[in-house]
């Protein structure tokens, strides 16, 4: 009976143990997973952030176009493009990934968003003349690599936006307040459409914006001309040895002399924003700098002018063609500014090649140059006049077909006597300016384009877009530089001043997400 009792209590505490044991081992319970939570303050696709109470939102576009006569900014205006010979390419190639983030926390004084879009690309670049009858490759703008040094995997990042807002007010880099909603295309992909202010890709700006209802709102704005809104300031003085070498080379009319950024631009805009469009007025006022007259500080140096711009801007929307359809008109004026007219990805020199039928001509070119003004030793600066419109109906044939029929024209006058001192500048040149039989430095471009879009299923388009430019240039006559003009291959030889044109094709696919 002892035996049993001991055997019973053996058998207990051998369970008690074990069921300790299991007891011990049991998993603990795992703290509950906080899920991504759906944020629906601010539009479709924001999420929160897991742990806060701020949205995100993660965005962006991949892009592969091909650009036909001329590079995926603009057409065959000048250098290897202009030059329209066996150096040009007949197509520059384009893959880009942009990504963008936009973050928002709501906050007793309002929203705070923050906002940050940049872009990776390659982009084919052009071969240029050696100068020995051999050629070296130029990697495309803003390219990191060239194959004959094994970086053919090089490309470029650019940041586009980066900038917070908070109160009403916008710090950092993004898109001028100046310009219109549609920024450089009211109907276009081709980016080097004239007719108006466009800063597509940003810049550095203090910006305070009122609303004051029924979608008017009011903005002021400090912006940082450095990168975007500084055209040239040639110089036909000492230091400006004119046209940059022998006559006409680059088309510009004495060196660029920029002194430092002195003052930012100051903007207004006065917006309203309703159902039935957009109507827009903005206002600028750009500071003109310059160097020295000459290489040193002792040469003296022209005082500080100030240049404007105003521009008008209308969007008509709900028009009977059809859902969606839209007409955009923008229409610009400016003194000193040239820059709100010929915008940031328009090239402020034009050199263009073309035929000629003049007996001992070699061929014929068009020049013309973009500033915001010019001046000599002991002179002040003398401020260039623009204006311009451009504008695009855009109209959707069914859910899977758009397009837009565009124009553009500018016009640059050198007034204030910039005319009389560039003129005077070519006439000292002697010998291979003796045959213009008539100066004149003003121009005028104008450009047509059509663009057609198919969007087999949600956002996945496909576009071709053609574009015509026009260069009326005003010069008459010959020049005979004794050392060819500045374009690939060019030889010496006497060229007819005439007017230019030309058509570029710019073909997209573009997947957004």
């Amino acid at each position: 009976m002892k035996m049993v009792k001991s055997l019973i209590l053996g058998s207990a505490a051998g369970l008690i143990a074990m069921s300790g044991a299991q007891a011990a081992d049991l998993p603990v319970k795992a703290k509950a997973v906080e899920y991504v939570r759906i944020c629906s303050l601010y539009g479709a696709g924001f999420f929160y952030i897991p742990g806060t109470d701020t949205c995100i939102k993660l965005g962006g576009y991949l892009r592969v176009e091909t650009a036909f006569n001329g590079s995926v900014y603009n057409g065959a205006y000048s250098s290897v493009n202009g030059a329209q010979n066996r150096l040009s390419n007949y197509y520059t190639a384009r893959s880009r990934q942009d990504l963008t983030v936009d973050t928002r926390t709501a906050t007793e004084y309002g929203v705070v968003r923050t906002f940050f879009d940049a872009t990776f690309s390659w982009t084919t670049g052009n071969y240029a003349g050696a100068g020995t009858g051999g050629t070296t490759y130029s990697a495309g703008v803003g390219q990191v690599g060239n194959p004959s040094d094994g970086g053919i995997a090089g490309g470029s990042v650019g940041v586009y936006h980066a900038f917070i807002q908070f109160a009403g007010f916008t710090m950092g880099k993004t898109t001028s307040s100046f310009d219109t909603p549609w920024v450089n295309y009211p109907g276009n992909n081709f980016d080097g459409l004239v007719g108006g202010s466009g800063d597509v890709t940003a810049v550095n700006q203090l910006t305070y914006t009122a609303q004051f209802g029924n979608g008017v709102s009011g903005s002021i704005a400090l912006e940082d001309p450095t990168a975007y809104h500084q055209s040239n300031l040639y110089n036909l003085g000492a230091n400006g040895v004119l046209l940059n070498g022998p006559a006409f080379q680059g088309g510009a009319y004495g060196l660029s002399a920029l002194g430092g950024t002195r003052a930012p631009d100051i903007v207004g805009v006065l917006k309203v924003d309703q159902a039935w469009g957009v109507f827009q007025l903005s206002a600028a006022a750009h500071n003109n700098h310059a160097a020295y007259y000459g290489a040193t500080e002792a040469t003296g140096h022209p005082d500080d002018k100030w240049g404007w711009a105003v521009q008008a801007g209308l969007q008509i929307k709900n028009i009977p063609t059809g859902a969606g359809d839209t007409i955009n008109l923008q229409a610009v004026y400016t003194d000193g500014n040239s820059r709100r007219n010929f915008q940031s990805l328009v090239g402020q020199n034009f050199v263009m090649f073309g035929g000629t039928n003049v007996p001992g001509a070699y061929q014929s070119v068009g020049l013309a140059g973009v500033a915001d003004g010019v001046y000599a030793t002991g002179t002040g600066i003398a401020t260039a006049q623009t204006w311009g419109m451009r504008g695009a109906f855009n109209h959707n044939f069914d859910p899977y077909w758009s397009g837009a029929i565009y124009g553009a024209y500018a016009q640059l006058k050198y007034g204030n006597g910039g005319a009389a001192l560039i003129c005077g500048a070519i006439a000292g040149i002697g010998a291979q300016t003796a045959g213009i039989t008539n100066c004149d430095p003003n121009f005028n471009i104008g450009q047509v384009g059509g663009i057609i879009r198919w969007t087999p299923v949600k956002n996945l388009t496909f576009s071709a877009d053609v574009t015509y430019t026009m260069l009326d240039q005003k010069f008459a006559g010959t020049i005979t530089p004794t050392a060819g003009v500045n374009a690939p291959a060019k030889p010496a030889a006497t060229y007819q001043l005439k007017d230019q044109d030309t058509v570029s094709l710019l073909l997209r696919a573009q997947r957004n997400f």
